[in-house]
């Protein structure tokens, strides 16, 4: 069998890859027949995982550092990262590459322990009906959202995802460049390095933030449609490690910094914290800047995570069909259902600590380290080694108990609050 590359191959025999091909190979022989032809480049490839990653979530890592103190919030951090990593590179591993939120508080406003906090609208035309969440969330998906999410590959997403990475490091150089000023005009209190554990209840608080950062490394539904169209897919390891370091040094970055700004003020959206004096010059413009280059970023960032949102349920709801790219009627209801259920949750949830919380410690801990783990430990062509099956073992016990631990303490808040 000969290998050719893309620009080799006649048109007239490119094919459709059927992204809803079985993950796992059933045998060996079926490994081979899926054809694969690759577009993407590397770059690309890397601004698309690091979007994916670089989500709405980032603005909680402030507040974990909030609850379990500047020391073990980094490494914490970083462990997630590394985790990360393991986990995708065991997919990628055993398993076929080739198978196969929205944040309109910045506009709208945001309400967290029960204060409202304006949002960009508000503060420059006041309270009115068209300023409201509800028409905000329709006007931002019809305009902005919908147009992108028409492209049915997602390498026509790449541009999209490095503009969206670079205001994403806007927000955080202007939010250094505060702290910093702050810091030389002495007015940053000193933080909290660990945690103050007064009872029990305060101790499976801890836990918590567990979720939280595991949800903003969140990814795994995003690697096999990436690393199905690679021109280069043994880079794909490569472009994972590139991906988590850059969003591991973003992360640390905007958990300590944001932290040292607001201290034990700071909220679980970071931005909500953008709307009062910080004490600085040109306040207002600098308050402004943060929060439209961040919803600029989150907008960016929904396309490459619906992408796959998208394929999976039309292969939830239609196993049997022909590819989901080539039926432009099923492409539209599909994307037309899902854009209405998106709608009801980004109107009716208005804390995203609480769908971090939650969504952390169940989807996010199955998708993230359960499912990886499970794959290799079912090792299907017999190619996993024995630090691999001590990995996926730990990576198991560590997100059941953390998990576990986080969702009793959630639970016992909303139910004594």
């Amino acid at each position: 069998m000969t290998i050719e590359t893309f620009e080799n191959i006649p048109k007239e025999h490119e094919q459709i890859a059927d992204e809803r091909a079985p993950l796992l190979p059933r045998n060996r022989d079926e490994e081979t027949q899926v054809d694969k032809i690759g577009r993407a480049s590397f770059h690309g490839s890397v601004f698309n995982l690091t979007c994916t990653i670089v989500g709405s979530g980032i603005m909680s890592l402030p507040a974990t550092m909030k609850i379990v103190g500047v020391v073990p919030g980094v490494v914490l951090i970083v462990l997630a990262a590394l985790l990360t990593q393991a986990s995708i590179e065991m997919l990628l591993r055993f398993s076929k590459p080739e198978s196969a939120y929205s944040y309109e508080d910045v506009l709208s406003g945001s309400t967290s322990s029960g204060v409202h906090h304006a949002g960009i609208l508000e503060g420059w035309f006041g309270e009115h009906w068209w300023t409201s969440r509800a028409v905000v969330v329709l006007v931002l998906t019809a305009v902005v959202l919908v147009p992108f999410l028409c492209f049915k590959r997602i390498d026509s997403l790449r541009f999209t995802s490095a503009i969206s990475f670079a205001l994403a490091v806007v927000f955080l150089a202007v939010v250094i460049g505060i702290t910093i000023y702050k810091f030389i005009m002495g007015s940053i209190e000193a933080p909290k390095y660990f945690p103050t554990v007064t009872n029990l209840s305060s101790f499976w608080e801890l836990f918590t933030a567990v979720p939280v950062v595991i949800f903003a490394y969140l990814c795994h539904y995003n690697v096999h449609p990436i690393a199905n169209e690679l021109a280069d897919s043994p880079s794909m390891p490569t472009v994972v490690k590139t991906s988590v370091a850059l969003c591991a040094i973003v992360y640390v970055m905007t958990g300590l910094f944001g932290f040292f700004l607001f201290g034990d003020s700071t909220l679980s959206d970071l931005l909500s914290n953008f709307d009062t004096d910080l004490g600085i010059p040109y306040n207002s413009l600098f308050n402004d800047i943060v929060r439209i280059s961040y919803a600029g970023h989150i907008m960016l960032v929904f396309p490459i995570s619906f992408f796959p949102l998208r394929l999976n349920v039309d292969g939830l709801l239609f196993p049997s069909a022909a590819p989901l790219s080539s039926d432009n009627l099923r492409f539209g209801l599909v994307t037309v259902g899902l854009i209405a259920i998106i709608l009801l949750g980004a109107i009716f949830i208005p804390s995203i600590w609480v769908a971090f919380e939650f969504t952390g410690a169940t989807v996010g801990a199955l998708l993230a380290f359960i499912f990886p783990a499970c794959i290799t430990l079912k090792d299907p062509h017999g190619i996993a080694t024995k630090k691999d099956k001590i990995l996926s073992v730990f990576m198991i016990i560590v997100a059941v108990f953390s998990n576990v631990a986080a969702i009793y303490s959630d639970a016992y808040s909303l139910l004594t609050a």
